[in-house]
């Protein structure tokens, strides 16, 4: 591949535990750089498993002209909030899968378009949850999925290592068209098998006509290990585990420590800067 076409010229990022700090702030860095990429020729973007409510803001404090991916691309939006694409999940797979959850003791979120319902009210995380949404969470009184557009459904537990037996539980069933990763310690993310990080990449390669080799990749958990392994340049935070760590080709600062600037800095504008030293020589 020749330098030129080895640029990057989209960078795709999570939010939660990338873009921003443990108290869920933007990180003090992220806004100047981004602006840098973008002075520099580089397109930038984001894809979360929040829905559009809970990224609204942050688009508009970055600037962010791209579509962008919300529910781990279950749904894409651009940038005057319309549709592009919607995955709901199979009825039957939502159906087996909420069931599963619910035998395992977890706690089950689900998410349509427009509405997020819990089955437990006061359960981990919620409050958390519903100040960030500025809305309480609805009641799940009815557990019949077919009654439901389900983009995603959650399995939330302050026991983290049963959240992480459900994610092998919940892939062990044979049949579903699913995608079960975990976007933190504490919940199961759980959509249709092609509403997930990867295939966002693929799906922003096609409609922004830019190859997966020049997009780069950012994040910190499991779901963006997945956008990992489809992008050119794939980087890590500091507050990854090592398994995601290792799935990636560069491993920045931590989000304390402004480590979503800091591998901008480094690994795509100083990338971008020698390849241009290398092809005007």
């Amino acid at each position: 591949m020749s330098v030129a076409n080895s640029r990057v010229l989209l960078v795709v990022s999570d939010v939660d535990g990338t873009l921003l700090d443990p108290d869920k702030n933007l990180t003090p860095g992220a806004p100047g750089a981004v602006g840098k990429l973008r002075a520099a020729g580089i397109r930038f973007t984001i894809v979360s498993a929040r829905p559009p409510r809970l990224t609204h803001e942050l688009l508009r404090e970055l600037h962010v002209t791209e579509p962008s991916a919300c529910f781990n691309g279950a749904l894409l939006i651009g940038s005057d909030d319309s549709v592009l694409r919607q995955l709901p999940m199979n009825t039957s797979d939502a159906q087996t899968v909420a069931d599963r959850i619910c035998a395992l003791k977890l706690d089950l979120w689900m998410y349509t378009p427009t509405d997020w319902y819990v089955t437990n009210p006061t359960g981990y995380h919620v409050q958390h949850q519903e100040g960030l949404m500025g809305a309480k969470a609805t009641p799940l009184r009815i557990y019949d999925m077919s009654q439901y557009h389900v983009l995603k459904l959650v399995g939330v537990s302050a026991n983290f290592e049963a959240v992480k037996q459900a994610e092998v539980a919940v892939n062990a069933i044979p049949g579903l068209a699913i995608s079960a990763t975990r976007s933190s310690n504490y919940y199961l993310d759980v959509t249709h098998k092609d509403a997930n990080k990867g295939q966002v990449i693929l799906t922003l390669s096609k409609m922004l006509h830019i190859p997966p080799q020049q997009i780069a990749t950012i994040g910190d958990m499991q779901t963006d290990a997945l956008m990992f392994r489809q992008s050119g340049v794939s980087i890590a935070m500091g507050n990854a585990s090592d398994d995601v760590k290792a799935q990636a080709k560069y491993v920045t600062r931590k989000n304390t420590e402004d480590g979503f600037a800091y591998a901008m800095e480094q690994f795509v504008l100083g990338l971008h800067e020698q390849q241009e030293r290398v092809a005007a020589d």
